[in-house]
């Protein structure tokens, strides 16, 4: 289903609403940058809550995280999808993703928005690596029922 202004339905394509989210997303990532001087990536600063050190600013950045998404899904709930169930494979899934960060020294939120606009060597190896990786999968693991969208 394609709607440029329209309610989600299902996994339908929203061009302003996507255009829209990766304004907000790219603005906060510069700034982020900008003041506090640092690439923002989730996964470099949930390592440091996990492992420490707890650096003010990444557990901030974190908190930043988790309440906007607890505020978007109190004032519209409609837009979140039911989560998948818990099962081996999506644990799979997760580890693989942990692992991938781990070597990759960096998540997409930090390759993908404060990598690429730093041109970023590593990033620009990175990036097209897992897009691929992940139209592979989404590929193999749709089947034949057609494209995901």
């Amino acid at each position: 289903v394609f709607s440029w202004f329209g309610h989600r339905q299902g996994m339908a394509f929203v061009p302003l609403q996507a255009a829209v989210g990766g304004l907000f997303i790219g603005c906060a990532s510069g700034l982020y940058m900008l003041f506090a001087r640092r690439v923002a990536g989730n996964s470099g600063a949930l390592k440091a809550l996990v492992l420490g050190p707890r650096d003010p600013s990444k557990l901030s950045y974190l908190a930043g995280l988790v309440g906007g998404g607890a505020l978007m899904a109190a004032a519209l709930p409609s837009a979140f999808e039911a989560s998948p169930p818990s099962t081996p494979l999506v644990a799979l899934a997760g580890l693989a993703v942990g692992c991938g960060t781990a070597l990759g020294n960096g998540c997409t939120s930090g390759h993908g928005l404060s990598g690429l606009s730093r041109l970023s060597k590593r990033s620009l190896v990175a990036v097209p690596t897992f897009m691929a990786v992940a139209i592979v999968t989404a590929t193999l693991r749709n089947g034949t029922r057609g494209p995901i969208v």
